[in-house]
């Protein structure tokens, strides 16, 4: 590293403040002794946790790891709702049932009520979402996580028991504001419950279970798909409620995240959470210290109070919190940006190609396949190359593939160009769901500041359910030979959108990988240029910031 290099200080060392009864005049310390006395804690948790290897995290960690792997096992049901909708309108009986009779004495849905069904558990997510950001920062992860998995349970009656398409259509949009709530609530979970060592495998086990979900929906779909009667469709919609009270149980039984004790000014609570994430086995000889490492949870709570006067929507488009916002926002808009949304339709193409339904299932079925290996394997991938590299790279390839399907639909239209391009689409799922899809989950919950963590998320994830809505609306005209008719064209169109995405992951996306959320918090105030986060020095010596930190805990100090 350059010597001219500029440093940044995470500690805050601090003068004798007069404050005889700093418990109560002063709401960052209590317990914790002076504000000196935080810092130095702060920066003994902070060296101990970039000194952890994955092995040590996963021994000391073990809990939290069982607990992160609950709570976003609710995603499940998201993904798995997500391909039964879409599935359902190549279901005879359920076309007789909520279709009406077309001119080739067929039934089918419309259309316009395709596009209704198949967007509104997005709609409903949006509502979620926005409640989300409220509700669970007033009353904590479990209660929200919660009170959404009661609704959830309440609103798959709908679903079962509706007689007309128009019934159905309410029960996805209010099946979409629990679902929404799980969007986002598991990955500021995960994020929050874990250290740096492991912050990207739980984070990014949320992609695998939206993976799972649809795996497992497909097989459900090729099971049935024999079955002429009503129950082909409800079987699915009742298998639904097999999630939801096993979840609420573990949620019952988890623990808060201690991150969200500490903006309440419940410490005491913290260390107890915290002790209940942790493995309570000395013999590991890790030198982790519960008191210290809540100790770093208040200092990074005070250092984000300066740089945000609150916790509200608003301020996650004031000053330094802008920019992450932005970032959060842009990465998980790319995701529908990028092209993924025509994975969803390599079934389409094979049937084209010639293959029957069952035969298309199979492929639908080796897809998701694909795509939970994928997912799996960036786990090793991130280990080494970071988020960002992964990120821009995954894009690189994704844009390939686009192309490529492009140029294969130039030639003429016949079942091998059919193959072709249904066979490029399980290339492109492998390479986003190694990349661009899990890579998404660890960087939107890293770069946005603890305090305004759930409401960042929210608000990233919104745009991505707007997008969302979108492709829904316009993706099937590119590929309907009664719309557009772009069919494998419509690489070029999302392949030139991708080129644009990398250009923006060059020039404005970060390096988070092994930053402490202190860390990151410095990073950004100091205004950091995204492509010198990672060989930026983090230095504990630096007096012009250790200056700038007195003044942040005595100002705190005087508030209280």
């Amino acid at each position: 590293m350059a010597s001219d290099e500029p440093k940044i200080e995470l500690s805050a060392e601090i003068s004798p403040v007069h404050i005889e009864n700093r418990a109560e005049k002063c709401g960052v310390a209590g317990d914790y002794g002076d504000p000196m006395d935080i810092a130095k804690q702060a920066r003994e948790a902070t060296e101990v946790e970039h000194s952890l290897t994955l092995l040590e995290n996963i021994k000391l960690y073990p809990k939290a790891i069982a607990w992160s792997i609950l709570m976003s096992t609710a995603i499940i049901m998201e993904g798995y709702d997500v391909v039964l909708m879409g599935s359902f309108y190549a279901y005879p009986s359920f076309n007789k049932k909520y279709g009406t009779l077309q001119p080739d004495g067929k039934y089918s849905l419309s259309a316009a009520w395709q596009s209704g069904l198949s967007n509104g558990v997005n709609i409903g997510a949006l509502f979620g979402l926005a409640l989300n950001g409220i509700v669970s920062e007033r009353y904590g992860y479990r209660k929200t996580m919660m009170g959404g998995l009661l609704f959830t349970t309440a609103f798959i009656f709908i679903l079962f028991f509706a007689q007309n398409v128009q019934t159905l259509l309410v029960g996805e949009i209010l099946l979409g504001i629990p679902l929404g709530v799980f969007q986002t609530l598991t990955v500021a979970y995960a994020s929050e419950i874990c250290p740096v060592g492991l912050r990207a495998y739980l984070t990014t086990y949320v992609n695998l279970c939206w993976v799972l979900g649809q795996l497992i929906a497909s097989c459900v779909l090729r099971g049935l798909v024999d079955r002429t009667d009503e129950w082909s469709y409800r079987i699915p919609f009742a298998l639904q409620w097999v999630w939801p009270i096993p979840i609420f149980v573990g949620v019952a039984l988890s623990p808060e995240s201690p991150w969200w004790l500490v903006r309440q000014g419940k410490h005491e609570a913290a260390e107890v959470a915290l002790g209940r994430l942790t493995s309570s086995d000395k013999a590991h000889g890790i030198p982790f210290d519960v008191k210290k490492n809540v100790a770093m949870m208040i200092h990074t709570n005070e250092i984000e109070k300066r740089m945000t006067s609150g916790t509200s929507y608003k301020n996650c488009f004031k000053g330094v919190d802008l920019r992450r916002t932005h970032i959060a926002c842009v990465v998980w808009a790319i995701q529908n940006l990028c092209g993924a949304g025509i994975m969803g339709y390599s079934t389409y193409f094979y049937e084209q190609a010639g293959l029957d339904p069952k035969n298309s299932f199979n492929m639908a079925m080796a897809q998701y396949g694909i795509g939970a290996v994928g997912t799996i394997s960036s786990w090793v991938f991130m280990t080494y190359f970071g988020r960002r590299n992964l990120y821009i790279v995954g894009l690189i390839l994704l844009d390939i593939c686009l192309f490529v399907i492009g140029f294969i639909a130039l030639g003429p239209s016949k079942p091998a160009t059919q193959w072709a391009t249904g066979s490029m689409l399980l290339v492109y799922t492998f390479f986003y769901d190694v990349t661009v899809g899990p890579v998404c989950y660890s960087i939107v919950s890293e770069i946005s500041s603890t305090r305004l963590r759930a409401k960042t998320i929210v608000l990233a994830r919104s745009l991505y359910s707007i997008f969302s809505i979108v492709n829904g609306v316009i993706i099937p005209h590119m590929l309907n030979p009664t719309a557009w008719n772009w069919k494998g064209k419509s690489g070029f169109f999302w392949g030139s959108i991708c080129f644009c995405c990398i250009v923006w992951c060059y020039f404005s996306l970060p390096e988070p990988k092994g930053r402490s959320y202190g860390e990151l918090d410095l990073l950004f105030e100091n205004k950091v240029s995204a492509r010198k986060f990672k060989s930026k020095t983090v230095d504990l010596t630096s007096e012009e910031v250790r200056e700038d930190s007195r003044q942040v805990l005595t100002m705190a100090a005087a508030s209280h």
